[in-house]
């Protein structure tokens, strides 16, 4: 049986975890409110740019561009979405299990595929397991801009147009709720649900609407990739709340646990120390 002075450390070991784990469950709950903000600004400028790109192809037939067609998928782009830490619960397992389950599934060679890892954790994992990687990046803020990621989902881009890969894929959790989160595995290019937006609005295209969709598109999908990031951002910070606030009640349940065997050792205690007292009393009679 532990000792009163063992309990008694870990009582004490077990608080300063708890206390911990509550600071980071409020930080989480901060960075979610604003990580949801920014995903519904996001939504807005998508939903309009979809619509101007929807408007001009479907009201011209004669128009069109690489980005649009499909053609033979002889190589596929990952794009894997991570956090750059753990104690987010299953957040960065789901994510990295749906692109390993995936490969395996589609692919029979390392040719076949490329990753483009966005946050240590992801990259972590390809690297270990001899997994390509045409691009990575570590340390995005809590809190993305556009221009943190622009370079990388500006040369993901670039392959497809250059026709080192054939499809572009991203895998990153949806944040469905502040305890929910889902991964999704998105298919960015080739671009197929720009019909998805009905028009709301008349355009006059100016100069001429094939030159604007050879400059919209790219940027276009550009800005799904940063959609998807924000949304896992939001994802990641609603998993780490989750995880924090279950750490905490994990923690109060094993105070109780513990300062319950520490009465039940100090009574022992005392009654032991009684014993030997009226033990010593009744043998000096």
């Amino acid at each position: 049986m532990a000792s009163l002075k063992d309990i008694q450390d870990r009582i004490t070991s077990t608080t300063n975890t708890k206390q911990i784990t509550k600071a980071m469950e409020m930080v989480s709950a901060s960075k979610l409110t604003r990580a949801e903000e920014n995903a519904k600004r996001y939504y807005s400028y998508s939903n309009k740019i979809q619509e101007v790109i929807s408007n001009i192809a479907s009201n011209n037939t004669d128009i069109s561009h690489p980005m649009l067609e499909r053609r033979e998928v002889k190589r596929t782009g990952y794009i894997l979405v991570t956090a750059d830490s753990g104690l987010a619960g299953a957040y960065n397992s789901n994510a990295i299990r749906k692109l390993h389950d995936t490969i395996q599934e589609r692919h029979t060679s390392q040719e076949d595929f490329t990753v483009i890892g966005i946050g240590r954790m992801g990259v972590d994992y390809c690297k270990k397991n001899d997994i390509t990687l045409s691009e990575e990046i570590i340390g995005v803020a809590d809190q993305p801009k556009y221009a943190d990621i622009q370079g990388i989902a500006s040369r993901a881009v670039q392959m497809y147009i250059d026709e080192e890969i054939d499809e572009l894929v991203i895998i990153f959790n949806h944040y469905v709720s502040a305890i929910s989160q889902e991964v999704q595995m998105n298919r960015l290019i080739p671009i197929s649900n720009i019909d998805e937006v009905e028009a709301t609005s008349a355009y006059e295209y100016e100069p001429s609407e094939q030159k604007i969709l050879n400059v919209i598109l790219p940027q276009y999908a550009e800005s799904l990739i940063y959609g998807a990031l924000l949304d896992a951002k939001a994802s990641e910070h609603a998993a780490r709340r989750t995880a924090m606030n279950s750490a905490t009640d994990n923690a109060d349940d094993l105070i109780d646990d513990l300062t319950l065997s520490f009465n039940r050792a100090r009574q022992a205690a005392i009654t032991q120390e009684i014993t030997e007292i009226v033990g010593g009393a009744a043998a000096q009679e």
